[in-house]
């Protein structure tokens, strides 16, 4: 297999997940499920069958759309537990308000059940094969949101749970975190031992308004959260040398389309701060793509 046909494999499944994602992520049903469930073909199968189906490939008769089936869905696809989300802390802890300001709304969204959607960031073979990583819930999932302008901007999913994981753990001292959302990650390296102070910086007034009245006095250890109102690049470009930062991390895009060149914009900064430890969300599912 040459390098042009795993390119043009990994173009063909992100433009049918993406079409999927975006268009029909809840078409999956329970009884569509049922149907097909048998000793041979649990849930998961399944659900990447009807998945596959649903998405034009014909994987019995067409030898290509069987390979293509067979190479990434297994890998792609998981049947998530949402008790073992629902144990994170803060989910546990924190309540999100159901509000509005402007243009921006603080409220509780929901994947149906057998809903689609990214859980993790994108795994790369030592090939090049692109995964994207999948997941769906056997009933409804609530989560917390942002919106802007109506559309999603912040949530606290699988995605942003699973995706945090490793820059939580390595988190220490001072931390500077550029955006703060619904301030999970502030959340959850304020309870570490080994963090002082976390700092965090975001030019939007409203939802920093939003977050310090209704969801920093939640937290336990709220007396560590210190708030800057600036724009991300103009704090780094003229305030970061003012601070002792022990650990950076940058959550300022959406997804891949949007953070790219943001991420490749801080990264200069690293350079010049070699003291300072950078970590970047979904950075893994970025540099997949450079």
């Amino acid at each position: 297999m040459t390098n042009k046909n795993i390119e043009d494999d990994n173009f063909r499944i992100f433009s049918l997940m993406s079409n999927y994602l975006n268009n029909y992520s809840d078409y999956i049903s329970k009884s569509d499920i049922e149907e097909i469930v048998s000793k041979d073909i649990d849930e998961e199968k399944a659900f990447a069958i009807i998945l596959a189906n649903g998405m034009g490939l014909d994987i019995l008769d067409k030898n290509v759309d069987k390979d293509i089936f067979n190479e990434y869905f297994p890998k792609m696809v998981k049947c998530l537990n949402s008790e073992s989300y629902k144990e994170n802390p803060y989910f546990k802890k924190i309540r999100n308000p159901k509000i509005k300001s402007g243009n921006i709304e603080f409220k509780y969204d929901c994947y149906k059940p057998y809903e689609g959607f990214v859980y993790n960031d994108i795994e790369k073979s030592t090939d090049g094969r692109m995964y994207p990583q999948i997941g769906f819930f056997k009933e409804e999932f609530r989560y917390p949101a942002i919106l802007e302008n109506n559309r999603i901007w912040m949530t606290i999913t699988p995605n942003e749970i699973e995706t945090m994981k490793e820059p939580i753990e390595k988190a220490h001292g001072k931390v500077l975190t550029l955006g703060l959302g619904l301030g999970y990650f502030q959340y959850m390296v304020s309870n570490k031992m080994e963090v002082e102070e976390v700092y965090v910086v975001d030019s939007n007034e409203t939802i920093i308004n939003l977050f310090s009245k209704y969801i920093l006095p939640q937290f336990e250890n709220s007396n560590k959260i210190k708030i800057i109102k600036m724009d991300a690049f103009e704090f780094l470009e003229k305030e970061l040398k003012t601070y002792p930062f022990d650990y950076l991390f940058a959550d300022l895009w959406h997804d891949v389309s949007d953070g790219t060149e943001m991420y490749l914009k801080i990264k200069e900064y690293e350079k010049l701060y070699p003291n300072i430890e950078f970590e970047y969300w979904i950075e893994k599912s970025i540099k997949a793509y450079l």
